[in-house]
């Protein structure tokens, strides 16, 4: 049973690393901002430099708009103005942006473009600060594709005058880590109450099983459940039922392609439904690490169909319109569109009709004014009028909102959205928390506070947080641990190689991309690999065991420590279920990390074992197809053939590339496209920015935006047909840097379901440690292993 000083050692070490980590991003976007040149911000991928206005959309909120000129069919139009923004045929010889790290919902700022070698913008001179000011504006990323970006800014009286060229630039977001200290401050108060506290948060079951304050309680049998998916596999059973049967807590491990979000929305449907096995309808706070994980899961609850004797689920998104996935059904779900469909909305909009003219009349330029704003005691007597009005505004705004959640059976927001006012003193009787292997635990006691029961669900073996405060470490270490012995000449001996015979002379190519956040926390501590190995021993345990008790409260080493991880280590195995049946890889693709990261537990499903390229209809059955659409698993090693890559910047911290690489990765990409398959079928994956740079460079051209080049970060949760991973790496002094962290090479290569594609140097990367060592062993015996050679 935890002890006061534990509670208040663990609180103490979740408050200071929040605090590193909150620094860590604002010394990182300020320094870079004031100290780096326009071109080297856009080669990290914090800015996009020499773009133009190309539209100026302003709206009223909570109504629809079709658009017409790009794939978006519905378009929200916000309050304020959509800024788009695009690359001028003027200045550029491409209207494809460079690799960036723009994602939607991100803050970012609209400003004038300073020329290249500039370091900062000259100051501006007296008297021109209004200028300055109106030539640049801050809002939330609300839509990004390959040529255009759209800023979404909020209403402002002030006039926007943005020049011919702008930038845009990447900005830190302080609101999640405000939201997560007061998680941990709530916290404080509710274990470790003082006598100052006027009122004590409720001490609930959750919380102390969480904190390790009592055992968890025996799970309550369920009999006779009825699965609404007659055709989920024994081992998603088994979860359902235990995720119903556990009073408090209850974890749901979901490697690659085992349906863990099909898993959770059958649980959705029995805890909202009334059954023999759930007498009373349950109402559910569904939360994610990322908007992309919320919106998956309300797409698939969108798409349920409706009961036959009933109506459809009450479901109600929660979050900012510009953060939220641009389809109909997903905008029709939101707070902000739900809220205009009621009664009182229309009594709502004639009280901000009313504001709006009394501010034009006092401004001088209302229709009654006649270009003359009132004056004493007429003037006095309106803004009277106008406060009273806002105040009747904001009464029936917020009752809207509220009648609109309490009908929701379902409300869906990101753990980090739920600690926004609109969910204040909203409760719920279950809190489920998608990829939470990929969430810091102090955003998921932001959620877990509004219930009594909580359902995790991730895979501890794939990507952690990105943790920036982490990156100076592990810098250091993964310098000290990748080079090889000194003294020791590269010994090509030890190195596994095909033999010549299974090599073959051809110019086949293979490649990948990743982006740079994962030079920055790709590579795990060495503590950080033990305890993986420690969750691969778990996988071992009978999990019918029942959670450990008593168990030991330790504070975080890292922010990468997840709520799933730390349960986990507390109670043993018995908090949690496995999937077992994946649905997305060929068997062989499949067969490493079963056998190595999932104790050989993890099967392939009948459907998808034996699939390859040939079998896709659109593969060209008349091209030379046994080279390339018969084999699930290729690997061109490059050793020998002094393939090495190359520093991209001054410093050891650049990023790199590997040019022949990228060819052999050309050539490959090349033949697939000959044998049939679309340019949509194929991603490449690859770890660091400078060769996704390099790729893009190569292929985009030819094939489009439809080819995929990005990270691994971008990839996590989705799937492709073909998968070429470029390797990069390939030096004399067998340094491997970030390729030796074993959840994200786990995670590049489960993400093909045909054909896997690896290119890289087995000389160096045998030098990454056991599990890339076991993999380079694996890929000789198993894979079709040929001769990267470009002759």
């Amino acid at each position: 049973m935890s002890t006061e000083g534990q509670l208040r050692a663990f609180i103490k070490r979740q408050r200071e690393l929040l605090a590193r980590e909150r620094d860590a991003e604002i010394k990182r976007t300020s320094l870079l901002l004031s100290n780096c040149g326009p071109k080297l911000l856009e080669q990290k991928g914090l800015a996009l430099i020499g773009v133009g206005v190309a539209s100026v959309n302003i709206g009223l909120g909570g109504k629809t708009c079709v658009n017409s000129l790009s794939c978006w069919t519905v378009l929200i139009v916000l309050k304020g103005r959509l800024v788009e923004l695009e690359r001028p045929a003027a200045y550029h010889t491409s209207p494809v942006f460079p690799p960036h790290t723009f994602r939607n919902g991100d803050l970012a700022r609209i400003e004038p473009n300073v020329a290249a070698g500039t370091k900062k913008p000259k100051k501006p001179a007296a008297g021109a600060g209004a200028e300055a000011k109106s030539q640049q504006a801050e809002g939330v990323v609300y839509r990004v594709s390959d040529t255009k970006i759209v800023v979404a800014m909020e209403p402002s009286d002030d006039d926007l005058d943005l020049p011919e060229r702008c930038r845009v630039v990447k900005l830190a977001n302080s609101v999640t880590y405000d939201r997560m200290d007061k998680a941990i401050d709530r916290l404080e108060r509710t274990v470790l109450p003082s006598s100052g506290d006027e009122k004590v948060p409720e001490l609930t079951p959750l919380v102390q099983v969480l904190l390790g304050m009592k055992p968890m309680a025996d799970r309550a049998p369920v009999h006779n459940i009825e699965f609404f998916d007659s055709n989920m596999n024994d081992s998603q059973k088994e979860a359902v039922s235990f995720c119903l049967e556990s009073p408090e807590l209850a974890c749901i491990h979901g490697p690659p392609g085992t349906g863990k979000t099909h898993t959770l929305i059958e649980i959705i449907r029995q805890l909202t439904s009334q059954t023999p096995a759930n007498p009373r309808p349950l109402r559910l706070l569904v939360c994610g690490a990322s908007n992309l994980a919320v919106d998956n899961i309300l797409e698939r609850l969108l798409a349920l169909p409706v009961p036959e004797k009933g109506i459809p689920l009450k479901i109600t998104r929660i979050g900012h319109p510009a953060r939220v996935m641009a389809t109909e059904g997903v905008l029709d779900s939101t707070l902000e569109i739900k809220s205009t469909r009621t009664d009182q909305a229309a009594l709502v909009k004639d009280i901000k009709q009313e504001i709006e003219e009394t501010m034009s009349t006092l401004s001088g330029k209302g229709k009654s004014a006649k270009g003359k704003a009132p004056r004493g005691l007429e003037r006095k007597k309106m803004w009277e009028e106008v406060r009273a009005l806002r105040k009747e505004f904001r009464k029936r705004e917020g009752g809207i909102v509220s009648s609109v959640l309490k009908e929701s059976q379902v409300v869906l927001a990101t753990c980090h959205s739920a600690g926004g006012r609109q969910l204040w003193n909203q409760d719920f009787d279950v809190v489920i928390i998608d990829e939470a292997t990929q969430a810091i635990e102090a955003v998921c006691w932001v959620p877990i506070f509004k219930s009594k029961k909580l359902i995790l669900a991730g895979d501890p073996l794939q990507l952690p947080p990105t943790i920036l405060s982490l990156d100076k470490e592990r810098k250091k270490k993964a310098a000290k641990g990748s080079k090889a012995p000194t003294g020791k000449p590269k010994d090509s001996k030890s190195t596994p190689s095909p033999s010549k015979s299974a090599r073959k002379k051809d110019s086949p190519s293979n490649g990948s991309n990743e982006n740079e956040g994962a030079e920055n926390d790709g590579g795990d501590t060495e503590e950080g690999e033990d305890e993986e190995l420690e969750e691969g021993q778990m996988l071992k345990d009978d999990v019918s065991l029942k959670p450990r008790w008593p168990v030991e409260l330790r504070p975080p080493h890292t922010l990468e420590t997840t709520l799933f991880d730390r349960l986990e280590r507390m109670y043993g195995p018995g908090i949690k279920r496995m999937l077992q049946v994946q649905y997305r890889m060929h068997d062989q693709i499949c067969s490493f990390p079963s056998e190595t990261l999932y104790q050989s537990k993890l099967v392939s499903h009948p459907s998808v074992a034996s699939h390859l390229l040939k079998d896709l209809p659109n593969a060209d059955s008349d091209a030379d197809d046994d080279e390339v659409l018969h084999h699930p698993v290729v690997f061109f090693d490059t050793s020998g053939c002094e393939y090495f890559e190359k520093l991209d910047g001054d410093s050891d911290e650049g990023s790199r590339c590997n040019e022949n690489e990228g060819t052999i990765v050309k050539n490959w990409i090349e033949k697939l496209i000959a044998a049939g398959i679309q340019p949509n079928q194929i991603a490449i994956i690859t770890p660091y920015q400078a060769q996704v740079t390099l790729l893009t460079s190569l292929l985009r051209p030819t094939y489009g935006p439809s080819l995929e080049i990005g990270t691994v970060d971008g990839m996590q949760g989705r799937e492709k047909e073909a998968i070429v991973i470029s390797m990069v790496r390939s030096n004399d002094t067998r340094e491997v840097g970030f390729l030796k962290e074993k959840r994200r090479m786990n995670v590049a290569m489960t993400r093909a379901r045909r054909h896997l594609c690896i290119i890289g140097d087995a000389s160096t990367v045998v030098h990454g440690g056991n599990y890339l060592k076991k993999w380079l062993s694996w890929l000789e015996a198993n894979a079709d292993v040929r001769y990267a050679g470009l002759d």
